[in-house]
């Protein structure tokens, strides 16, 4: 008989061959493929009646734009506003723009833009494969397959099929945490440092490796490796901030860049003052749901904590969400700056695992369809900012 890994989940202990998590993962993976391919032929109908062309609205508007240009051009270019704004390309991280370089050169046929969208597939898949990993250790197969599928599902879930860098992030920081709780340093300190060329949220993913290396790891590995790979983990990202003050000449580039695109740290005060402002000028149901989501967020999180999730998992998704409600910026960018956040989901994910069949298949469903049709009136109206 080969070797076996044993697998622990709450309340279960169960033997798995090498490979049999791969297979394991199949099955969400392939349904959460078939939930974007459903969402973009939902936006392809709703295109064929307003005049969009799918493929503009996943690749030829908004942030798609920009990394298109960073891939066929570099970075160097400046767009100035009124008010004395200057938006800069400096602003997005390089890993996304690499990928639809090099996709372009090799196959020829594809532009930046093309690339970028076919990229996000490929890591939609690995993202799934990831996500299902990840809670599968947690909570077992059935609501691994879950998490999995609400990932794809969540009313903004259409921005993993555009050539935006949502999908390769979470690919990367759901593998990374995969091999940080299976204590592999060095290969989730790479993952972490590409997470970081991609997004600056990166150091989400870096402060998961840095607590699993050099806390949570202690006494189950070689003290080199897990300090290599705590040093590791947050190169990229920090060192593309360090990068770009060389670039622009000060030492805060980076951050006069966001402040250009209006974004930036600010404690949550910009948040709070558009709620409050909702609530007394009218709309105060928006404001109430907001506040309301915002709870639900917490609540999860912290059954997180309860129920004991592991400590690597529970900080990634603490600092994502700490990141999501304390930055600057456009209100309609908070719910896709929490995509990544998928250990929120898992909570979800175990409700429904435990109601009947039949209950659980329909709630799903409605889920699937109505963020399809969510996903394809916003494209073809505001979009993600």
């Amino acid at each position: 008989m080969g070797d076996v890994r044993v697998v622990r989940s709450p309340g279960a202990v169960r033997l798995e061959r090498p490979g049999g998590a791969v297979r394991r993962a199949l099955p969400a993976m392939a349904c959460v493929l078939a939930v974007r391919l459903l969402g973009v032929a939902t936006l392809a109908l709703f295109g064929a009646f307003g005049g969009q062309a799918p493929q503009r609205l996943l690749a030829g508007r908004w942030d798609s734009l920009w990394y298109a240009r960073v891939a066929a051009y570099g970075y160097g270019y400046r767009l100035r506003l009124g008010h004395g704004r200057v938006l800069s390309d400096l602003s997005f991280f390089p890993l996304l723009p690499w990928l639809e370089r090099a996709l372009s050169h090799v196959t020829g046929a594809l532009g930046p833009a093309a690339a970028g969208v076919l990229v996000s597939a490929v890591a939609c898949a690995f993202a799934a494969a990831g996500v299902f990993r990840v809670a599968d250790g947690v909570l077992g197969g059935r609501a691994a397959f879950l998490t999995a599928v609400l990932w794809a599902a969540v009313p903004v879930g259409v921005v993993e099929s555009m050539a935006y860098s949502e999908a390769l992030f979470v690919a990367l920081a759901a593998w990374a945490l995969v091999h940080v709780t299976e204590r592999r340093w060095l290969v989730a300190a790479v993952l972490a440092c590409l997470a970081g060329l991609t997004r600056p949220a990166g150091l989400a993913v870096a402060a998961a490796v840095v607590v699993g290396a050099l806390w949570t790891g202690r006494g189950t590995g070689r003290v080199a490796a897990r300090t290599a790979a705590a040093i590791l983990a947050p190169a990229g990202a920090v060192g593309y901030v360090v990068w770009v003050a060389f670039t622009t000449g000060r030492p805060l580039g980076y951050l006069d860049v966001q402040r250009g695109w209006g974004n930036g740290i600010d404690g949550g005060l910009s948040f709070a003052r558009f709620t409050v402002r909702l609530l007394t000028t009218g709309s105060v149901a928006a404001g109430l749901a907001i506040a309301a989501g915002v709870a639900v967020l917490l609540w999860c999180h912290w059954l997180g904590w309860r129920d004991r999730y592991p400590v690597e998992l529970q900080v990634y998704t603490g600092v994502m969400l700490l990141l999501a409600l304390t930055t600057a910026g456009y209100f309609g960018s908070k719910p896709r700056l929490l995509l990544p956040a998928f250990g929120l989901l898992l909570p979800l994910a175990g409700a429904l695992a435990r109601l009947r069949p039949v209950t659980r298949t329909a709630v799903m469903c409605c889920l699937v369809v109505g963020s399809a049709l969510y996903g394809a009136f916003w494209l073809n109206g505001s979009g993600p900012p």
